[in-house]
């Protein structure tokens, strides 16, 4: 651990709230932490009692630091926004919480609606509503918006148009928590208006004033002896100040210093690799065969040396045997790039006959703007000669001998090269290093995450072997036909009875078994 180079660096580090990143040798991030006194926390990591006494889990940490970086936030609201945001930006192995897809939650409000109402959301859509967060305390937050739909009369029920029947069976209208528009007690003009002045409260107008009056209502209850009342209004004060606390939504690349530069890594690369130019294109192709019931593959594509998610492709390898990563590689390599071809050639029947060189012609096809797949400036494959052999192979096949394409080892992070016995080794300081590692990271991540899909899906699949009302023939149907056991629990025994060889008494004790 280089801990005299980061106990130097520590003197620059303020007490300020903030994240800090740590890295190892390589400069891969292995672990994203948030203090409210970043210059106290990053010192204790570099203290000999802090080791000695820590888990092994936490050792390991501590001697794999080499270097960190951090950046300042204004409050901890939004030092814990920001640790989620990088976490699932960078996924440290070192990290558990925040490497799911869950997100902080939004406040959405519909206006087209005819009564519009608070939902929580966890995705925000271009689908023109209005949302407010993200919001570090959903707990705080829950109470914040009941305490809105109580102060401003606002409607909670889940209806989109209430009427007559559903304030029949409502009691919020009873006790004063609602202006019950569902029976017109008001216009429509006016329940709109409540509407804005709770989306004021929500962004933050008039805080002042609204702690001032609760604060005051708190002290008047107190003198009163009313000491319930008293410390609700506590608590609703408590929730407000954690709720309309003021931070940044972060997203990669803006509102956050990063030591990550797309364009300068691009140029640097093409340097390194002697290729002609920035490979501004790139896929990436990694291998995960965690077990021999799923082996599958994944293909990121990086466009101006960021992630193209909607370009993510992932396959289930279908003609290899068994663990065989070579096999895997020269499957997955055809079938991507015979589909480009094949593809663009639909598009463009016209050249069937052309003479000129594959490679040239679809470069052509993208500068004309008729490619309906543009061919990658660079193709990586992670591993070492062997992946990069089958690749090259199954390349030349299909005639694109001109395709720029490297293998990357993970141990040393060697590049390899087709027809190249020694391997090239990039500087770990270099950008261009950093790209390949983020690619083949992203590639690595994404072909893990659904290998682990595929196994939670035979895991709920497998409970159809152990009903006794189930014939491997009839799994097969059932799973055909609904797709999944959560689909086959919604379905009807009418539904499950309509498909052949399954009979009324059949279907209910199919889903007897289910429940």
């Amino acid at each position: 651990m280089a801990t005299a180079a980061c106990k130097e660096k520590l003197r620059t580090v303020p007490h300020q709230p903030g994240v800090y990143l740590m890295k190892d040798r390589l400069g891969s991030i292995i672990y994203v932490g948030k203090a409210r006194d970043l210059r106290k926390r990053l010192s204790s990591y570099f203290l000999a009692s802090r080791k000695t006494r820590a888990d092994l889990k936490t050792r390991a940490l501590i001697d794999t630091i080499v270097d960190f970086e951090f950046h300042l936030v204004r409050n901890e609201a939004e030092a814990l926004l920001l640790e989620g945001k990088l976490i699932k930006d960078y996924r440290p192995r070192y990290n558990v919480a925040f490497r799911d897809d869950k997100r902080f939650l939004l406040v959405k409000i519909q206006p087209s609606e005819p009564w519009p109402r608070f939902v929580l959301t966890r995705m925000k859509k271009d689908d023109g509503a209005r949302y407010f967060g993200p919001f570090a305390h959903s707990g705080a937050l829950r109470a914040t918006i009941s305490w809105l739909n109580r102060k401003f009369g606002l409607r909670a029920c889940r209806p989109l148009n209430p009427g007559e029947n559903d304030y029949k069976h409502c009691n919020a209208d009873i006790i004063r928590n609602c202006s019950a528009p569902c029976i017109l007690r008001t216009t429509r003009e006016d329940y709109l208006r409540r509407i804005d002045e709770a989306c004021l409260v929500l962004e933050g107008k008039g805080r002042r004033e609204i702690f001032s009056d609760l604060e005051a209502d708190m002290a008047k209850a107190a003198e009163r002896l009313d000491f319930e009342k008293a410390a609700l209004l506590r608590d609703v004060v408590d929730n407000l100040k954690k709720t309309l606390n003021p931070t940044r939504q972060f997203t990669r690349g803006r509102g956050v210093p990063t030591t990550v530069k797309p364009t300068e890594d691009l140029a640097d690369l093409g340097e390194a690799l002697g290729l002609p130019g920035p490979p501004r294109v790139m896929e990436c192709f990694d291998i995960s065969n965690v077990s021999s019931n799923h082996i599958v593959a994944s293909m990121v594509r990086f466009t101006e040396g960021k992630p193209d998610n909607q370009n993510y492709r992932r396959y289930r390898i279908r003609t290899v045997a068994g663990q065989d990563d070579f096999a895997s590689m020269a499957e997955v390599i055809r079938r991507r790039y015979s589909r480009i071809l094949g593809e663009n050639s639909q598009a463009n029947p016209e050249e069937e006959y052309s003479q000129e060189d594959p490679v040239e012609m679809q470069r052509r096809f993208a500068r004309e703007g008729r490619a309906k797949i543009v061919l990658p400036d660079l193709v990586i494959v992670d591993g070492g000669k062997g992946q990069l052999s089958m690749a090259v192979r199954e390349l030349h096949n299909l005639g694109l001998h001109d395709l720029p394409v490297v293998g990357l080892a993970k141990q040393r992070e060697e590049v390899f090269f087709p027809e190249k016995s020694d391997p090239l080794l990039i500087p770990h300081d270099r950008g261009a290093l950093k790209l390949l590692q983020r690619i083949r990271d992203e590639a690595h991540r994404f072909a893990n995450g659904y290998n682990a899909l595929l196994y939670r899906r035979r895991m709920k699949e497998s409970l159809l072997d152990d009903c006794p009302a189930i014939s491997p023939k009839r799994k097969q149907t059932l799973l055909a036909k609904f797709g999944s056991v959560d689909r086959i629990r919604k379905a009807s025994v009418q539904e499950i009875a309509a498909l052949p060889g399954i009979s009324g008494k059949s279907a209910a004790a199919i889903l007897d078994w289910l429940a």
